[in-house]
C-alpha cells in the first residue's frame, strides 16, 4: 500500500468517526481524481486527502494550491454532471494526513476553500 493509499484510508476513518458518509473513493475522470466523496448530512461533500511522511517539505495542506483548487472544482462539476445531482449543497474539505514515528494525525480542514 502507497503512501498515498493508507492516508485515504486513515481519512476515510476519520471522515466516518466524525459523521461522514463515504459516497465514493478515487472518482477518475480524464482530467484527474477525486480522492472522496462523501455526505455531511445534507452536503455533498468533496475531500481532497494529502498525505505526507513530517513536515519537512510543509504542512500537507499547503499543497493544495490555487491551480489544485481549480482541478478540483472543474472535476467535482464533472461528478455533479455525471450523478445528475445539479441541485445539491456541496463543499470543499481538506484532509491532512501526517504519518511518522508516533501515531498518525489527521486533521480536517472544513470547507477549506469556495468553487
Amino acid at each position: 500500500m502507497t503512501l498515498g493509499e493508507n492516508g485515504e484510508d486513515l481519512a476515510c476513518d476519520e471522515l466516518v468517526r466524525r459523521g461522514y458518509a463515504i459516497v465514493a473513493r478515487r472518482f477518475r475522470v480524464r482530467g484527474g481524481e477525486l480522492d472522496i466523496v462523501a455526505r455531511d448530512g445534507p452536503v455533498l461533500v468533496f475531500v481532497e486527502v494529502k498525505t505526507r511522511s513530517g513536515n519537512r517539505f510543509g504542512a500537507a495542506a499547503e499543497a493544495v494550491t490555487g491551480a489544485k483548487q481549480r482541478r478540483l472544482v472543474r472535476l467535482a462539476g464533472e461528478y455533479l454532471v455525471r450523478h445528475r445531482l445539479s441541485d445539491c449543497h456541496c463543499r470543499f474539505d481538506v484532509v491532512s494526513v501526517t504519518v511518522g514515528a508516533g501515531a498518525p494525525v489527521v486533521e480536517i480542514i472544513r470547507n477549506a476553500f469556495d468553487a
